[in-house]
Order: C-alpha cells, then structure tokens, then sequence
C-alpha cells in the first residue's frame, strides 16, 4: 500500500531537471559518465513513487529508423549512455537519506535493490549521491545535483 504524502512533509515532492551528473574516484579525480552537458529528470511523486532518467545528449542516432535495428555498435554506445530506474521510495528525511526500491531500470542488477541516496535540500536545489561504490574497478561516489521545475 502506498502512503500519500505531501511537499511538506516530503520535500523532494516535484519534478527536477539535470544540472550536473559527476563521479569522485577515490583518488580524488573526478568525471563526468554522461558528458559534462548531460540532461536529465527525476520526479518523486506524493504517491511515493519515482522515476529517474540521465543522458548524454549526444548520442548517435541509429541509422535505421526502426527502433528494433540498431546495429550491435549503436545499442552498446546508447546503453553506455543512458540510465533511466524506476519504482517507489522511501524518505528517510531526519537522517538524509532516501531510498529509491527499484522495480524497473536499464542495469537490471538494480531490480529489487534498494538504492540508498543522500540527499541535500537548499531552497529549489536538490544533491544525491551514492554511496562508493565499484566502477571499472574503481571505488566511485556519484553525485547528482537537480534544480527543481515543479
């Protein structure tokens, strides 16, 4: 059963645009998977539910127009580039942190995992980020950085 909720009890109640998308390497050095133009939407719902979307912009087109015949070449580099989950959350807001319960996502080892956020609020600005975790056998944090649009 899901709860309803309202913006003022659960502050990231909205729709949010992409601002920035980053990974911190724990060697300090920092990068940007989706380039550092990358577009994106998250939106928490009073239902308790989200869905989150992050892009490079500049991804190839196919060069079919059929969406079922991308080349191997053009599938791989879309996948690389794009990541979009799904499911209900919970808003842990007295210690700052959500949890996204992913019902559905693009990496489908996410599926019935939960995905634990940090989160920072100020004014119509929103900061997740993970916790460290592997990627290309470097130890990552992600950070996302939103600006609310509703």
């Amino acid at each position: 059963m899901q709860q309803n909720h309202n913006k003022n009890s659960i502050p990231l109640i909205g729709a949010w645009k992409l601002i920035v998308f980053e990974m911190k390497m724990s060697n300090g050095d920092v990068f940007y998977p989706y380039g550092e133009n990358a577009h994106g939407s998250i939106i928490y719902t009073d239902t308790g539910r989200f869905s989150a979307q992050l892009m490079n912009p500049d991804r190839p087109q196919f060069a079919s127009r059929d969406i079922l015949q991308g080349t191997d070449e053009e599938i791989k580099t879309n996948y690389t580039f794009f990541m979009s989950y799904y499911g209900h959350y919970e808003f842990h807001g007295d210690e700052g942190f959500v949890i996204h319960n992913v019902e559905g996502s693009l990496f489908p080892n996410w599926e019935g995992q939960p995905q634990k956020r940090f989160f920072e609020l100020s004014d119509n600005k929103l900061k997740l980020s993970s916790l460290p975790t592997m990627a290309g056998g470097i130890e990552i944090v992600g950070s996302i950085n939103w600006e609310r649009i509703s």
